[in-house]
């Protein structure tokens, strides 16, 4: 029988994308067209750069940049290399990125032109980095891609590598404390790749539009994508503008995004303006979309819209709700469901002692198979709790009914106890969302003394409208009872958002809780 060391690894996905199709083109920025050829040489050539620095197997690097094809070439480079990678994130904080490079024992940071002077302020503050290069011309550090001209390219090769190998070390949020890095194991990235074109709804050559940052999660759709001989076109940064205009010129037929984007090309993108007959399949995810934003987003993008959920613990994805399931007038509940569970991992909902509820009843997500974490670096307390039985514990509460759709009720840490009642916040802003004059809601769990805590939403408009906040007080008491009615609500122009795109409740809670302690942490 084969050994574990001997069966397909990433490598063999890795370099058979890049050698099938030699003449393609893999990936376009701006005016550039990389071809499949042109991006294996420049991996080699990167590779060959970070060898002679001293960035061997084991070694660990990090990257700051924006968008651009070549921080996708590194992470391939390093994981080619046997390195480790873990990214930083062009809107993280200098204290944050520090504290990353020193966890994980970065030795080098590869940033983006005009992310050098930060990345030369986080190297000062973490004692583990001892060179800064730049991803292009820099008067502040040495060119890496410059230096990588210099050599020339060899023909990339699988590697030998062991399935619980671990190469790219990715740090969650911190929206509920201090970041944790997450060890991704090769058999989950294999396992990433695998779910993903098989569970996604990929058009059969792929031009994937990427505007998530790919220094983190928002890479996973690229292998599959170059998998396919497709094209990857890259985005700076979010603009909805612009993201429509690159979808009707470059003729996308699917991208990712997070609902905070899909709000904003609702709301200012104006759709209608452009040609977006080629999108097939535009993936949402990361956090969660009220059913009412997302039937208005199937009315004015088409029958396009696939929802996936996971968590950096589980990076092959645990379930999607298909295009097909996506069916507004038909049924509309299902609009509120994360879907079912991708094909290769399990899905259930266990209660506190680890068994499975009753259909119907709330309980905890749990998700087992090869796309699930190793564990968290340097933390084992966490994670012997987060893979209890076997199992990922993800911390979102939801209930599963009897067709197998899993409905999202909270994560465990942004339920709302008041009055001794349970209320699930998810619950409230799906009612609001519902009204014309929303365009996004955050629903809170503020300190009261005589209620504990006091149902809170903060409300922004759309462009445009006013809000009624006595209208949305009563529609929720109707809706779901007046203890689940908000005894506030604040309008404000904007919600804060985490560095991936969520709604950062915790900042949100933060101007209200300091002092106090929480009766759910």
């Amino acid at each position: 029988m084969a050994r574990l060391t001997d069966d397909v690894n990433y490598s063999d996905i890795l370099v058979g994308a890049l050698t099938r199709y030699p003449t393609r083109d893999a990936f376009v920025h701006g005016d550039r067209r990389i071809t499949y050829a042109e991006t294996a040489d420049t991996i080699s050539t990167i590779m060959q750069v970070l060898v002679a620095r001293g960035i061997t197997r084991g070694r660990a690097i990090s990257m700051l940049s924006s968008n651009v094809p070549e921080v996708w070439m590194v992470q391939a480079a390093a994981y080619l290399i046997g390195a480790q990678y873990s990214g930083l994130h062009p809107l993280g904080s200098p204290d944050d990125h520090a504290f990353i490079c020193q966890d994980a024992g970065v030795e080098v940071i590869i940033a983006h032109p005009d992310y050098v002077g930060a990345a030369l302020s986080v190297a000062e503050r973490a004692g583990s980095v001892r060179e800064v290069l730049a991803l292009g011309p820099s008067s502040d550090a040495p060119d890496l891609l410059g230096l990588a001209a210099d050599h020339s390219g060899q023909r990339l090769t699988r590697r030998t590598i062991d399935a619980e190998d671990v190469h790219w070390i990715a740090y969650t949020g911190g929206t509920t404390g201090r970041s944790k890095g997450v060890k991704i194991p090769d058999r989950a990235l294999v396992q990433s790749a695998q779910s993903v074109t098989t569970s996604l709804g990929l058009p059969e050559v792929p031009r994937f539009l990427a505007v998530a940052p790919i220094s983190h999660a928002g890479v996973l759709p690229i292998m599959p994508t170059l998998v396919r001989g497709g094209t990857v076109v890259v985005q700076k940064s979010f603009d909805p503008d612009q993201w429509l205009r690159t979808v009707q010129d470059e003729r996308i037929n699917w991208s990712f995004v997070v609902p905070t984007m899909l709000h904003t090309l609702l709301d200012r993108g104006e759709p209608k303006r452009f040609d977006l007959s080629s999108l097939e399949t535009i993936m949402y995810g990361s956090s969660p979309m009220s059913p009412a934003r997302i039937s208005e987003a199937h009315e004015v993008l088409g029958p396009v819209l696939l929802q996936a959920y996971g968590q950096t613990e589980c990076v092959s994805f645990a379930t999607t709700l298909r295009k097909d399931e996506h069916q507004p007038l038909l049924n509309p509940e299902r609009l509120s469901s994360c879907g079912r569970a991708v094909l290769g991992m399990r899905v259930e909902i266990l209660d506190d002692s680890g068994e499975p509820v009753e259909t119907g009843q709330i309980g905890e997500i749990c998700v087992r198979g090869r796309g699930v974490m190793s564990g968290y670096h340097n933390l084992p307390d966490e994670t012997a709790k987060a893979l209890a039985g076997d199992w990922l514990h993800t911390g979102d509460l939801a209930i599963q009914d009897e067709d197998g759709f899993v409905y999202i009720v909270e994560r465990a840490k942004d339920m709302i106890i008041t009055g001794g009642f349970n209320v699930y916040s998810r619950e409230i802003e799906d009612v609001i969302s519902r009204d014309p004059s929303v365009s996004s809601v955050a629903v809170i769990g503020v300190p009261d003394r005589k209620w504990g805590e006091a149902v809170t939403a903060i409300v922004v408009p759309r462009p445009g409208s006013s809000i009624d906040t006595e209208h949305l007080v009563n529609l929720v008491r109707e809706k779901k009872g007046s203890h689940q009615a908000p005894k506030s609500i604040e309008v404000v122009d904007q919600l804060p958002v985490t560095a991936v795109g969520k709604i950062d409740k915790k900042s949100l809670r933060s101007k209200y809780w300091d002092g106090h302690d929480r009766l759910v942490n």
